[in-house]
Parts: C-alpha cells; sequence; structure tokens
C-alpha cells in the first residue's frame, strides 16, 4: 500500500486503495489514448479555424465590394443630378435610400450565406450528422413563414419594389389604398403624403397595383368651349399663337417637352362646341401647366373678340312647364250638389218654438 492512499483509505472505509502499479497504468493509458488522438484535434482546430478565417475574410471581402458598388450608384446619380433633367430623373434623397435599402439587404444575404455555410461546416468538422439538424430547420422555416406570412409577403414586396425602381421619394403614386407624394420606402411600409398632408402607411404587401405619376412624362390637356358660330381656323390660330408665345417663356420652356397641339373637336352641341388643347408636360407639373393654359388662351381669345361659353344649364321648372302642376286636385266635396257634399252638410237645428 502507497503511503498516500493510506490517509484516504482511513477516512473513507469504501474507499479502495489504489496501489502505484495501478495508477502508473492509468497514466500510461491516458497518455496512449491522448498520443493517439492529438492529431485528430490538431486536424479538426486547424480545419476549423481555416473555416473561419476563410468565412470572414470572405465576408468582409464581399461587403467593401458592396459598399464600393453603393458607393458608385450614389456618385452617378450625382453625376447627372447637375444636368438639365437631372432634377428630374434623379432626386438625390430617392437614390440614396434607395441604394441603401439594397445594399442592406444585399450584404445580409451575403452575411447569413457565408456564417451559415461555415457554421454548418464546422458541425460538419465534428462528425455531426446534420440530416436531422437540416430537417428541423426546414421545418421550423416553414412554420415561421405561415405563421408570418404577412410580414415575409411585405419584406419581398418591398424588396422587389426597391430593386425595380417602381417608385422612391418624391414621386406621386397612386397605391389603391392611397394616394399622395413618397415620403419613405422601406422594407415593410411605404410613407406617403396626401393631399390634405395626411400620412398614410401602406404596407407593401397590400399594394397590388402602383400608378407612378413622376416617371417618364405627363400630358396637360385643356378644353376651349367657344360658340357654334365661331371660326374654327380662326381660334386655331389665336390658341396656338399664345401658347407658341408661352412655349418661349421661362419657366414654361422647361415644362413643356413638346409643341403644344390643338387636337380638334371633341363635342359640337346647339350652342356650344369644345376644342380640345394638349401638351406633354414635365411629371408632377401637369396641373400648373394647365392652369397657364387656360389663363393665356382666355386672354388671348378676349383679344381677339371670341367668346368662351359653356357651364351647367339650369335645370328646368317642371311646373312652368306644366300649368296644372302646381294645382290641387279635385275634390267632390266642391260641388254642393254632390252626394259627398250633402252628407257632410250639418243637419239644420229644429225649432223649439214651434
Amino acid at each position: 500500500m502507497s503511503w498516500s492512499a493510506a490517509p484516504r483509505a482511513a477516512d473513507d472505509p469504501t474507499q479502495v486503495p489504489v496501489t502505484l502499479d495501478e495508477a502508473a497504468e492509468k497514466a500510461t493509458n491516458a497518455a496512449g489514448w491522448v498520443e493517439q488522438n492529438w492529431s485528430t484535434w490538431l486536424n479538426t482546430g486547424l480545419k476549423i479555424l481555416l473555416i473561419l478565417v476563410v468565412a470572414f475574410t470572405l465576408r468582409m471581402l464581399v461587403r467593401k465590394a458592396l459598399t464600393k458598388l453603393i458607393d458608385r450608384m450614389n456618385r452617378s446619380a450625382q453625376a447627372v443630378e447637375g444636368t438639365a433633367l437631372g432634377g428630374l430623373l434623379v432626386n438625390a434623397e430617392r437614390r440614396r435610400q434607395r441604394s441603401e435599402a439594397i445594399g442592406s439587404v444585399l450584404r445580409s444575404v451575403a452575411s447569413f450565406l457565408i456564417l451559415g455555410t461555415a457554421g454548418l461546416m464546422i458541425l460538419g468538422a465534428f462528425k455531426i450528422d446534420l440530416a436531422p439538424l437540416l430537417a428541423s430547420a426546414g421545418v421550423a422555416g416553414v412554420a415561421i413563414g405561415f405563421g408570418a406570412r404577412n410580414l415575409v409577403t411585405d419584406f419581398l414586396s418591398g424588396v422587389f419594389m426597391i430593386l425595380e425602381d417602381q417608385y422612391g421619394v418624391g414621386d406621386s403614386v397612386d397605391a389603391g389604398v392611397a394616394s399622395g407624394e413618397v415620403i419613405e420606402v422601406g422594407l415593410r411600409v411605404t410613407k406617403l403624403r396626401g393631399v390634405d398632408g395626411e400620412i398614410w402607411y401602406v404596407r407593401n404587401g397590400e399594394i397590388k397595383r402602383i400608378g407612378n405619376l413622376s416617371q417618364g412624362w405627363a400630358t396637360a390637356a385643356v378644353d376651349v368651349t367657344v360658340r357654334p358660330t365661331e371660326d374654327l381656323d380662326r381660334v386655331r390660330e389665336v390658341i396656338l399663337e399664345a401658347t407658341e408665345a408661352m412655349s418661349k417663356e421661362e419657366p414654361w420652356n422647361e415644362r413643356l417637352w413638346g409643341p403644344v397641339e390643338v387636337l380638334g373637336l371633341t363635342e359640337v352641341l346647339l350652342d356650344s362646341m369644345t376644342v380640345r388643347v394638349s401638351a406633354k408636360t414635365m411629371p408632377g407639373k401637369k396641373l400648373g401647366v394647365e392652369r397657364e393654359l387656360r389663363w393665356r388662351i382666355k386672354r388671348a381669345l378676349d383679344a381677339a373678340g371670341i367668346r368662351i361659353v359653356g357651364g351647367v344649364p339650369a335645370p328646368a321648372d317642371e311646373s312652368a312647364a306644366d300649368p296644372t302642376a302646381g294645382m290641387a286636385a279635385p275634390s267632390a266635396f266642391a260641388s254642393p250638389a254632390s252626394p259627398q257634399s250633402a252628407a257632410a252638410t250639418p243637419l239644420p237645428k229644429p225649432d223649439l218654438n214651434k
């Protein structure tokens, strides 16, 4: 019995004393087990370290590349912004929000794919069976997708709206459920400011159609109603002279994207005829161009002695058209000889003096 095992045996009668030979044998077995597996541990550790280094390096390079791409998009937008159509075609705030949203989505997707793949490779390095884990993750993903389908729908709709550049900050849109000017575009919610100043929060998943009134060009249409006896050639000449002078003045020379056209007659009545005037304008400036066209056309026609007519006709007086409409229906009580009148006449009181 060894001298170190004797006190422990005295303290605990159930303790089995360990001999020097048994201790040496256990130490030899442990050393052999470590010597046998240290190479496996080293290979696994180096493999995990290599996976982490490659994953974080790749993630850093991808994020840096995406950041440079977004910065290049912003620089190109700033370069176009100083041109004649820069203020119309490129909105700095719109492009900035769109690029930031796209960059955030791409960076998040890249980080998820790279780090997720690295995590699966590390678990595989530990000889862990990934099939049950992947099956459980798939079931959990399906359950979360069904439970939060509205959130997923809003998010995916927002991503595609931003990637396709359907609308942006500063655009006037008709989203079906609401309409107004876009003040913020998010991945889940779009904010619109209505004509009365109210702010609409519209979920991207609820938007089934979008009418963008700020892309391309708009059409300003004005109807001029004159008397049917007016000379149409003279009317056309006066209108074209007024609109041509308008197209040469500031700021209408920039807001008009083409010559003003007199399309012709749209309506001919007994007391009036309507001439349609149309012009292609800058998006968002349609109402202002229409007001200015009406103003100039009215003044030009007045100077030329051509009177503008029209308006809602007054409703017809039905009582005047039918003289008997205001008369009451004849009554049987109107004739004193009728049976109804005789029946309604009170009986005379008897004379008691007779």
